[in-house]
């Protein structure tokens, strides 16, 4: 039996943990036109009546990844599991001050973080240039920077991150099988949480702008958003 088959086999005690952009939704050059195509919808709701849990835990506010998915009774965690964290909210203010005095045009401001986008730079390695001391100049207010796919996202320094969103939620379920998919950097904490229990399957959506870790450390790898759906179509 395959790791995806043992998965399938017991779907009420596992849970499906999922990205967002670039796992359910096609990267785009403006994130707020991202948008989950209707055909995965579908499949995530045959997998929400199916499975103990699915969620979606995302870089994005809960309420915009609820809105981008547009399937309810899915669980949404938000911003690297930040908004799990109740010591966040502390450095909002300070962090949106601080994004203000960046002469940046794509900003995105969220209630616990804020992101310098630069995937519509006519030069992106220019661009990711120009922001290095912005991500220098974070650290030395006591933030945390951290470097995505075309991002530069700046946080408050807790202990936050997808994995511990993750284990937050399987520990609150008592669920211990669960298969996490990811794109991105962040996404390697998602396939950590998923260590030391009794069945884990880890995918990755792989790209030319993905770290070559998060195939290293995936049991399995698709190529494309659609070839990922038709893999969770499966379960």
């Amino acid at each position: 039996m395959t790791g995806l088959e043992s998965i399938a086999a017991e779907p009420q005690t596992t849970a499906l943990f999922f990205d967002i952009d670039g796992v359910l939704a096609p990267i785009v050059e403006r994130p707020e036109d991202a948008r989950v195509p209707a055909e995965t919808r579908r499949v995530l709701e045959r997998l929400r009546d199916r499975y103990g849990l699915v969620a979606c835990v995302t870089g994005r506010p809960s309420e915009t990844a609820r809105e981008i998915v547009g399937v309810e009774g899915l669980t949404y965690v938000g911003e690297h599991g930040l908004e799990l964290d109740p010591d966040a909210g502390a450095w909002a203010d300070r962090i949106h001050g601080f994004a203000v005095e960046v002469p940046w045009i794509d900003v995105e401001v969220k209630p616990l973080s804020v992101a310098f986008h630069y995937r519509t730079a006519a030069d992106q390695t220019a661009a990711r240039e120009e922001l290095e001391p912005v991500a220098a100049a974070a650290l030395d207010l006591g933030f945390r920077s951290r470097w995505g796919r075309m991002v530069l996202e700046v946080l408050p320094p807790v202990d936050a991150s997808k994995g511990t969103a993750v284990r937050r939620l399987l520990e609150r379920t008592g669920l211990r099988r669960a298969l996490y998919a990811g794109d991105d950097t962040t996404d390697l904490d998602g396939f950590a949480a998923l260590d030391g229990l009794d069945a884990a399957v880890r995918i990755a959506v792989v790209s030319e702008e993905g770290p070559p870790d998060l195939g290293a450390r995936a049991d399995l790898l698709v190529g494309s958003t659609e070839a990922f759906r038709e893999l969770i179509a499966q379960l």
